[in-house]
């Protein structure tokens, strides 16, 4: 069975936490590092997207918080 895909957001994210040696899937507070970063992942994409690009990629998840 196939893997799903994840989101640009989510890689985004997961690619801050890398970057700052947190590992990505451990769990704080019951949830992923990664998820923590999204705010900031969020910041630089909306930055770099136009607003039809940004709110498209943003629908497709992940949905957390």
């Amino acid at each position: 069975m196939a893997r799903k895909q994840k989101s640009p957001r989510e890689r985004a994210a997961r690619a801050l936490c890398s970057y700052f040696d947190i590992p990505e899937n451990t769990m704080f507070r019951g949830r992923p590092q990664w998820e923590g970063y999204l705010e900031q992942a969020d910041v630089a994409l909306k930055a770099a997207l136009s607003p039809e690009e940004w709110e498209r990629m943003k629908a497709e998840g992940p949905d957390v918080g």
